[in-house]
């Protein structure tokens, strides 16, 4: 029995899940664990969540958000029980409604569910982010998009390029510190079709079931919005899309032209930023399934770098960085695994 195995199972015997059968549960691109437990009796789930310390997993994040988002009536799921100091949390199952699921096996239901979410970030709005976040900043967003550079492009070229890197960060900095004044907003950085259920059974907000979530920062308000529209996992069909940017603008009143702007600029350092992790997720961490995302990424920066005042920012990066073409592709997958340290 591992050391892992036998502090979750010394957690679990101090609750009334101690006797539950337990079964692994998909987890996410992190260190994270998820296990899904049943009681056998009733017949009732949870969710116990094994976060190692030991390999740089905080569960705390977890919980200061999570019970904030309850505080304002949104659907996180209930703690039930918590090792802050082991890693493990035992909290409500909300379900396998994941968006992604849904929507391909009732496509009518898309545009409701789409609705619901930007719904969600309008309510987020309306309330003071909780004390001690951390500011996602111009100086750390542009530090975070030279990972597209610093993995991706490193992927394909075999070196770093730190000079055209620097000159990345310069820009996207000189763009992003001019609309610094507007991240006033708490932003859930992975706001997308697979973190978020839908509870058919709640009312409102509370429809919206949300998940992974820890990596919560002060940003933009366009940050998540790009995250939810521009998702690297499933296509939103433009028209789609401009109607949740549409129904945003409307709904907080935020001035158009310099919203659409804002989220541009969000979107494309977003997207750069998971270009680099998706090709350290398999050159480093050995998981090439993640390189199979990268075009869909790619023609979200694209796109973005097509909005007006981006021009600069689109010369360098295309300058900078090789198309992701099925040969480019390979050369990231056949490297997987490659680089056993940082």
């Amino acid at each position: 029995m591992s050391d892992r195995t036998a502090l979750a199972a010394r957690f679990l015997g101090q609750t009334v899940w101690k006797n539950a059968k337990r079964g692994p549960l998909a987890g996410d691109a992190s260190n994270r664990r998820y296990e899904r437990l049943l009681d056998p009796e009733t017949g009732k789930t949870a969710v116990l969540m094994d976060a190692p310390p030991d390999k740089g997993e905080d569960v705390g994040p977890f919980v200061q958000i999570t019970n904030h988002l309850r505080a304002i009536n949104l659907s996180a799921p209930q703690i039930i029980a918590q090792d802050t100091a082991n890693g493990f949390l035992l909290i409500e199952d909300l379900g396998d409604t994941l968006f992604a699921r849904v929507i391909p096996q009732t496509p009518a239901c898309e545009t409701m569910l789409y609705e619901a979410a930007v719904d969600v970030l309008i309510s987020l709005q309306r309330h003071a982010p909780p004390s001690g976040l951390t500011a996602y900043d111009a100086h750390a967003m542009s530090k975070a998009a030279t990972l597209g550079h610093n993995w991706y492009g490193f992927g394909l070229t075999g070196h770093k390029d730190t000079k055209n890197a620097a000159a990345l960060a310069e820009i996207m900095g000189n763009l992003l510190t001019p609309i610094e004044g507007d991240f006033k907003v708490i932003t859930l950085r992975d706001y997308h079709a697979e973190n978020l259920l839908w509870l058919d059974d709640r009312a409102g907000d509370r429809r919206v079931g949300l998940l992974d979530y820890q990596d919560a920062q002060i940003c933009h308000p366009a940050y998540d919005l790009a995250s939810l529209l521009e998702d690297a996992r499933r296509d939103v069909p433009a028209d789609r899309a401009q109607a949740m940017i549409d129904r945003f603008i409307r709904a907080t009143g935020v001035d158009s032209a310099k919203f659409r702007h804002a989220y541009a600029l969000c979107g494309v350092q977003r997207n750069l930023r998971i270009l680099g992790i998706f090709a350290r997720l398999s050159i480093h961490f050995g998981k090439p399934q993640y390189v199979d995302l990268i075009p869909r990424t790619w023609a979200h920066l694209l796109h973005g770098l097509s909005s007006p005042g981006l021009q600069t920012l689109r010369d360098q990066i295309l300058n900078d960085l090789p198309p992701p073409t099925p040969e480019n592709l390979t050369i990231l997958k056949e490297k997987c695994a490659s680089i056993p340290t940082l």
